[in-house]
């Protein structure tokens, strides 16, 4: 094939226009994940020669990572291959994450200016933001979800917003304003969707940017984060939100729970659903259990008494670790984990890296969210909100290994 230089005017256009509609196509189409995700691998196929060199350049800095998302494909294979009882279609999103490498080959091949991926993200929370409100309060809609569920709108939006606030390390002077606006927009939304347990991410965001917050120069930035604080803090007060309704509604459920009440209520059901993971755990610590043997297991412990029979009404624990634990036993935790992890780790190191700190923080803040979205919800349960993880991952971390080079 053809190996079109990365460096012309078509090429520039081209990869701009990729990156850019990434995140603004995300919520408000249900083709723009998939779409993208395959232009980038035609992309990194057209780039191979010039991407492949940059990649072993940086393979050290990147081989855990990369060694993550293969052991969770190889995991999935291997299970695969040797169990009549997983079907191929278990195999899709192991391996669509780990096919997401292709967005980092083209990043390091063509490039580009990171400001394209940063407008991308600011339109997408805006469009996002319009698209959860005007069902909310233009149709009436309690818990809205635009084209997927209500919690993982939510999740996807509040990540874009924290991202966001990253982004203004690379805006300047009251340019700042743009990402900042970005970032309320996707508060905003999440809010609108009525989710609560994203909300966790914000309290390990702030822990974050209060280690990093000199990295958000000048008192505009800190401003900007400050103001989406209090925006959040608000919420409590305005009924039109339904955030106290949500709150207050949550501490009744534990309360009854604990007490002995009616347990099928939005926190009793996810308490009782936990609870039977953890029976389920016991039986295979080391390597889990198929889907068949966990249904057949899961309706034994409700024949039983020991579990509610509603949790043989929900697909997922709505827990991430539990998830992972059920599923694929210790040996399956730690390499879904390490998806977390490694990642993370990587970031970090690009920390001290001046020109790579806005990615690597937007880094560090997509991790930190999908481990906090973990704890109440499976986030990695839909393939688009799996596909959103890696593939903004791998474009992060190309950004951030391009901004090595030109420091150096």
């Amino acid at each position: 094939m053809n190996n079109t230089s990365p460096r012309s005017g078509a090429s520039t256009v081209f990869i701009h226009s990729l990156i850019f509609l990434f995140p603004f196509l995300l919520l408000i189409t249900s083709f723009g994940v998939g779409l993208c995700s395959f232009v980038f691998l035609l992309a990194a196929i057209v780039y191979r020669r010039v991407g492949w060199q940059a990649l072993l350049r940086h393979l050290n800095e990147i081989r855990p990572v990369l060694i993550a998302f293969g052991a969770v494909f190889l995991i999935a294979l291997l299970g695969f291959l040797f169990s009549h009882e997983v079907k191929l279609r278990e195999l899709e999103k192991p391996t669509r994450m780990l096919a997401a490498v292709t967005v980092m080959l083209t990043v390091l091949a063509c490039r580009p200016r990171r400001k394209a991926l940063w407008w991308g993200m600011i339109a997408g929370a805006f469009a996002g933001a319009v698209f959860i409100a005007y069902q909310r309060w233009g149709m009436g809609i309690d818990r809205p979800g635009g084209l997927i569920n209500s919690i993982t709108f939510g999740d996807i939006m509040l990540c874009l917003g924290l991202m966001c606030l990253a982004a203004t390390l690379d805006f300047s002077g009251r340019a700042a304003v743009w990402p900042g606006l970005g970032a309320l927009a996707g508060l905003t939304g999440s809010i609108a969707t009525g989710t609560r347990g994203g909300w966790v991410a914000i309290v390990f965001s702030v822990l974050l940017l209060i280690r990093y917050g000199h990295v958000l120069r000048g008192r505009f930035r800190k401003g900007l984060a400050l103001l989406g604080l209090l925006l959040l803090v608000s919420t409590y007060f305005i009924p039109q939100t339904g955030a106290r309704e949500r709150i207050d509604q949550g501490v009744s459920d534990v309360q009854q729970y604990f007490s002995g009440g009616p347990t099928y209520t939005s926190v009793g059901i996810r308490f009782e659903l936990w609870r039977s993971a953890v029976h389920l755990i016991g039986r295979h610590p080391l390597a889990g259990a198929s889907i068949p043997a966990v249904r057949a297991e899961l309706e034994q412990l409700v024949h039983d008494g020991d579990v509610h029979p509603y949790v043989l009404d929900f697909e997922h624990f709505h827990n991430d670790i539990l998830q992972a634990l059920v599923y694929g036993g210790v040996i399956g935790l730690v390499a879904w984990a390490s998806t977390l992890v490694a990642p993370f780790m990587f970031f970090l190191r690009q920390m001290p890296v001046r020109a790579a700190r806005a990615p690597a923080l937007a880094g560090m803040l997509l991790v930190l969210s999908y481990f906090s979205f973990g704890l109440t919800e499976v986030i990695f349960w839909s393939v688009r909100s799996c596909m959103f993880y890696a593939l903004m991952l791998f474009l992060l971390a190309g950004l951030c290994l391009n901004a090595r080079e030109e420091q150096r």
